[in-house]
């Protein structure tokens, strides 16, 4: 925190506070809408491909797990803005306007980015699950009518194949996609913490 500098109304006027909770509400919930958009997507192609390729639900909940990590930053950033807030005092608001604008840019910053970050991260994540699931089931089928004549049977799906390879170039794709909203992360925790301007009415 920065030293007091005096200022009069018009560097701290009473609407100021109104930045810096729009600030962190706009954080949370755009965060939380890119967490959800995410989840929901990559639910999908996860309950799709585990309907015929049960065995690889658990490795596949990566895509998930990255959409929900969006959530915390937004929760992150959000209570260090709604921190930064300070109640006006006796002589009147001491929270300035300059402070109110970082602090709605910082829940800005955070907020869209994570929002971007769920979108490309539920979009990729589902066809990146059910091409995984899929190329796992076409690798099967095929060393199931291999092994048909020497009386084998189907069964569930255990060697993948392949499709390994396509499972680790999706992983790389969701972290990627994941990092758009660290990116937004960290600038915003920059801005939060950087030297802030108060009114001194004292002087």
């Amino acid at each position: 925190m920065g030293d007091d500098t005096g200022a009069g109304f018009e560097s701290c006027p009473s609407w100021a506070p109104s930045l810096g909770f729009l600030g962190a509400s706009s954080c949370i919930i755009l965060a939380n809408w890119g967490a959800a958009w995410g989840t929901w997507k990559s639910g999908i192609g996860l309950c799709q491909m585990g309907v015929n390729h049960p065995n690889g639900i658990i490795k596949n909940l990566v895509a998930i797990i990255m959409a929900g990590v969006l959530g915390i930053y937004g929760l992150i950033v959000a209570i260090i803005i709604s921190g930064g807030v300070a109640e006006p005092g006796a002589n009147g608001n001491t929270y300035s306007e300059y402070t109110g604008w970082a602090h709605l840019a910082a829940g800005l910053c955070c907020g869209l980015s994570c929002l971007a970050a769920g979108a490309a991260t539920g979009v990729a994540g589902e066809v990146g699950i059910k091409s995984t699931g899929l190329r796992a089931e076409l690798n099967h089928a095929k060393a199931t009518r291999g092994m048909m004549g020497m009386g084998g049977g189907g069964g569930d799906i255990v060697d993948e194949g392949d499709a390994g390879r396509l499972y680790i170039g999706s992983v790389t794709i969701l972290s990627f996609s994941g990092a758009i909203g660290l990116y937004g992360f960290i600038i915003a925790l920059i801005i939060t913490s950087s030297d802030i301007y108060e009114c001194d009415y004292a002087n």
